[in-house]
């Protein structure tokens, strides 16, 4: 059993001071894990990707990468999906050279498809993305489709897991543990959720944990991001424990070094020793 926890771009005693140094303050920090973040484009060099593997090699962090925002797989234009893609082709480049574990996607909008159909065209789309991977050399980098909380994206549970199926495992469910409960209506069955990616034999979770807004007027929880609270951390903390879980946990609120820090303490409440 391994838990990864770390932070969703540079942490905030690193601000300012570039990737690699953000690296080393995670490590300072107790934490063995750091997202880098891809959110506008793909901004990294081969050079610099290559010194922030070196320097994440050295000081035992685990990264992963964020791919930009602004993909759509399922678009009605073409232009759309051929930049989307070399926004993922391009991120994994970058992942393969620096060492990194999986990238996390936002993969598409369902525009006028159906669930069934989206996941099928997605299929294709994600297979071409992968046939390039492997005539470019990338051989060890995990394309990982993140669950979304907005009903307008694709990006269920059942999807993702779906998606890895039809892609006979060569994509990875990004499991984004606050959108899975603000699209369930506020409900979180952490255990079902486990259970569901214990049956695929998927060895290793990749994830986001984060708090999300409460809209009033809406009665419910909302795509905004806000320090951890809502879900609880404390009830995952005491199942991965538990059920010796090997997961990646990256911190996506808005003080991710705060936040991961905190999840820190409560999964080491539970027993567990970061190394």
């Amino acid at each position: 059993m391994t838990i990864f926890l770390g932070t969703a771009g540079i942490p905030r005693d690193a601000q300012g001071l570039g990737t690699t140094e953000g690296i080393k303050t995670c490590a300072r920090l107790g934490l063995n894990a750091m997202e880098i973040e891809f959110v506008q484009q793909v901004y990294m060099k081969p050079e610099a990707a290559r010194e922030a593997g070196a320097a994440a090699k050295e000081a035992g962090v685990r990264l992963s990468i964020h791919a930009p925002f602004y993909i759509n797989l399922l678009s009605d234009k073409k232009e759309t999906i051929a930049a989307s893609k070399k926004r993922i082709l391009d991120s994994a480049d970058r992942a393969e050279i620096m060492g990194a574990d999986a990238i996390a996607i936002h993969t598409a909008f369902y525009g006028k498809m159906s669930s069934g159909e989206a996941t099928e065209k997605l299929a294709e789309e994600y297979g071409d993305i992968l046939d390039k991977m492997r005539s470019a050399g990338i051989k060890n980098v995990k394309l990982g489709a993140e669950t979304m909380a907005r009903e307008s994206q694709w990006g269920t549970l059942d999807e993702v897991l779906q998606l890895h199926k039809k892609t006979h495992g060569k994509t990875i469910p990004y499991i984004d543990w606050a959108h899975l409960f603000a699209r369930g209506g506020s409900k979180m069955d952490y255990e079902e959720i486990l259970q569901k990616l214990h049956r695929t034999g998927i060895r290793h979770i990749n994830s986001h944990f984060e708090g999300m807004k409460f809209d009033a007027k809406k009665k419910k929880h909302v795509d905004v991001h806000v320090p951890i609270g809502e879900p609880p951390f404390e009830p995952l903390a005491k199942l991965l424990v538990k059920k010796k879980t090997d997961i990646t946990l990256i911190c996506e609120s808005p003080d991710p070094q705060g936040d991961a820090l905190k999840m820190k303490r409560m999964i080491e409440k539970e027993g567990y020793r970061f190394k």
